[in-house]
C-alpha cells in the first residue's frame, strides 16, 4: 500500500475556472491508484506557469509529504516542472514522487524527461514571441477584452469550479495551521477566542490574509475533522 498526496497544475486562470486539463489530471491520478492505496485529501491544485519554481501549493504538498511520509503523485511530469534544476532539488530533498505517465521512471529517466520538457517549453516560448512579433509587424492590434461581458455571465459550471478551488484552498490552509492549533491546545489554550488571539499574536493569517476570529478557528477545526 502506498500513501499519496496529489498535485495538479494548470497554466491559466481560465483553465482553473473551467476545469480544462484539471479534470483529466484528476482522472489520471485516480486511475493510477491500486487497491489498498491511500490518496490523502484534499488534492493540491495550482494555477501557475510551469517555468516558475515559487509555487505555494506545490510547496505545501511537498511539506505534507514530508510530514506524513507520503509520495507526491502527479498526472504528467511536465505538470511538476519544466526545469531540470527544480526536479533535481526536489529529488535531493528526500521526497518521493511518481508521474502517472511514467510510473516506473528512474532518476536518470526523470532528469532526461525534465530536460526535454524544459527544452520544449523554451521552444514554445520562442515560437510564440516570433508569431506575436510577426503579427504586430503586419499592423494587427494585439490584446483585448478577455473577461466576461454583462451579456455572458459565468456559467453554472464555471461557478462550481471556482467554488471548488476556493474550498480546496481553505482545506489546505486548515491543514497548514493544524500543527499550531494542536500545539496551543496541548499547552492549555482551548477556547476558540483564545486560539484566535494567539494565532494573531504569532503572525498567522487566514486564507484571505486577514485576522483570525473565533468563527475562522471553528471552521478550520471543522475542515480538518
Amino acid at each position: 500500500m502506498t500513501t499519496y498526496v496529489a498535485y495538479c497544475r494548470v497554466s491559466t486562470d481560465k483553465q482553473g475556472r473551467s476545469g480544462l486539463g484539471l479534470e483529466a489530471q484528476q482522472a489520471a491520478i485516480q486511475s493510477h491508484l491500486r487497491p489498498g492505496d491511500l490518496l490523502l485529501q484534499p488534492p493540491y491544485v495550482e494555477v501557475e506557469s510551469g517555468k516558475r519554481a515559487d509555487r505555494p501549493q506545490l510547496q505545501a504538498a511537498i511539506a505534507r509529504c514530508r510530514r506524513t511520509g507520503a509520495t507526491l503523485l502527479i498526472a504528467k511530469l511536465d505538470r511538476l516542472a519544466r526545469n531540470v534544476a527544480f526536479i533535481s532539488n526536489l529529488m535531493e530533498g528526500g521526497v518521493e514522487f511518481e508521474a502517472v505517465d511514467f510510473p516506473k521512471a528512474n532518476r536518470l529517466t526523470v532528469h532526461i524527461l525534465a530536460a526535454v520538457a524544459e527544452h520544449e517549453a523554451k521552444m514554445i516560448s520562442e515560437r510564440t514571441k516570433a508569431a506575436l512579433a510577426a503579427t504586430k509587424r503586419r499592423g494587427t492590434k494585439l490584446g483585448g477584452d478577455r473577461g466576461y461581458r454583462p451579456s455572458a455571465p459565468p456559467s453554472a459550471e464555471d461557478v462550481a469550479q471556482a467554488t471548488a478551488v476556493r474550498q480546496r484552498k481553505a482545506d489546505h490552509a486548515a491543514f497548514a495551521v493544524l500543527p499550531v492549533l494542536e500545539g496551543l491546545q496541548a499547552s492549555g489554550v482551548v477556547s476558540l477566542n483564545a486560539l484566535a488571539k494567539r494565532l494573531n499574536e504569532m503572525g498567522h493569517q487566514t486564507p484571505r490574509k486577514g485576522a483570525w476570529t473565533t468563527t475562522a478557528v471553528k471552521r478550520a477545526l471543522a475542515r480538518v475533522a
